[in-house]
């Protein structure tokens, strides 16, 4: 029998996991991680993690060929294929603080540097695999990706290390589906990926702004823009800002390789997707608070939506964080009309602004 061993049991490495586990029942699944408490939540019946699906799929298999330890040691001795599915830190000193992953540039060279010196005569490929998840959807992601990339070296034994990983999801994804690339590629694919889908959020935030300076609808707008076939109506819903821990991450750590490589211009075009974000979560609280004449003091505030996005419990890097609580249409949800009908005082992202805001200043 294969044996798998993931040495991360969170956001990640639990639901890839899990959904391996099910669809190739000829495979041991083990998921390690050095939290007792983490671990044993995923032995329980209350996972530690939120997600659609998540727990049907888990309770099919676990106890199976899913299996949860906090004996990593073990596991890994006697895995045939190991993923490693942890948090990529940002570096906070040296050169490339506040924006370079806690490694080198890029990870999977960083892990083969440590086991070539304390590899003591075993023989192993590094693989690229990153994960396009998307925290709310990712069971789905899971059994229907867009695609399966593997990066590894153009070797023969890297060849065969990418075909054995291949073979695993070959038990449910179509072959055409699964991408093979060298080690870079593989890694940038993932930071282009999310840099280009940050870069969408923050444009139609720029939009938002310009739409409530001239009266014009943003949901209008991005639905009209959307039925442009070359653009399509995915990530164009205005909002408060992108949050959640791959996005901001990612891109700032593009920034470093493109400074690191003399690509200045590069770096700048990347860091104003950021830039845009930040002002897009500052323009809306500096209206909230004006609308409350620039004080929230001795208020009754509530807030509708604490994680970054929905149908996940995730509160890193939640734009929320960055707000002070008020009753918001950050996401353009609400009927903003039965509220006001009711007496209600809206403001929603890119939409024309209630007559009572219209004469606030927008900063506060």
């Amino acid at each position: 029998m294969v044996k798998i061993c993931c040495i991360g049991a969170g956001y990640v490495g639990g639901p890839t996991m899990a959904v391996i586990a099910l669809n190739c029942p000829s495979i041991e699944v083990v998921v390690v991680d050095i939290s007792v408490t983490r671990i044993s939540a995923w032995n329980s019946d209350q996972l530690p993690i939120y997600e659609p699906g998540l727990n049907e799929v888990v309770k099919q298999c676990k106890g199976r060929n899913l299996f949860f330890s906090t004996d990593i040691e073990k596991h890994v001795s006697e895995a045939d294929i190991i993923f490693v599915s942890v948090n990529t830190p940002t570096k906070t000193r040296g050169l490339g603080a506040g924006k370079a992953a806690d490694l080198t540039y890029w990870e999977t060279e960083a892990i083969e540097r440590i086991l070539t010196h304390n590899s003591k005569g075993i023989k192993y490929q590094i693989l690229s695999n990153p994960e396009f998840l998307a925290e709310g959807t990712a069971i789905q992601d899971l059994f229907k990706p867009d695609r399966v990339l593997i990066g590894g070296r153009e070797t023969p034994d890297g060849l065969k290390a990418i075909q054995a990983l291949k073979d695993v999801y070959a038990h449910w994804v179509p072959e055409d589906r699964i991408i093979t690339t060298n080690l870079w590629s593989a890694e940038l694919s993932k930071l282009a990926a999310n840099a280009f889908l940050a870069q969408r959020i923050s444009s139609v935030n720029a939009m938002s702004a310009l739409c409530e300076a001239t009266g014009a609808d943003v949901s209008q707008v991005s639905h009209a823009v959307g039925k442009d076939s070359r653009i399509g109506p995915k990530f164009l819903n205005a909002s408060v800002g992108f949050g959640g821990s791959c996005f901001q991450k990612d891109i700032l750590n593009l920034v470093y390789i493109c400074e690191c490589n003399g690509l200045a211009e590069v770096a700048n075009y990347w860091k104003q997707v950021i830039k845009v974000n930040d002002y897009q979560k500052n323009r809306f609280v500096n209206r909230v608070v004006s609308s409350m004449f620039n004080t929230v003091s001795g208020k009754k505030i509530g807030i509708m939506g604490f994680a970054f996005k929905k149908d996940t419990g995730d509160t890193r890097e939640t734009p929320a964080i960055d707000k002070p609580a008020f009753v918001f249409d950050g996401r353009n949800v609400v009927n903003v009309e039965m509220l006001r009908d009711i007496g209600f005082i809206v403001y929603s992202i890119g939409k024309p602004l209630d007559p009572w805001l219209k004469n606030m200043p927008a900063v506060a």
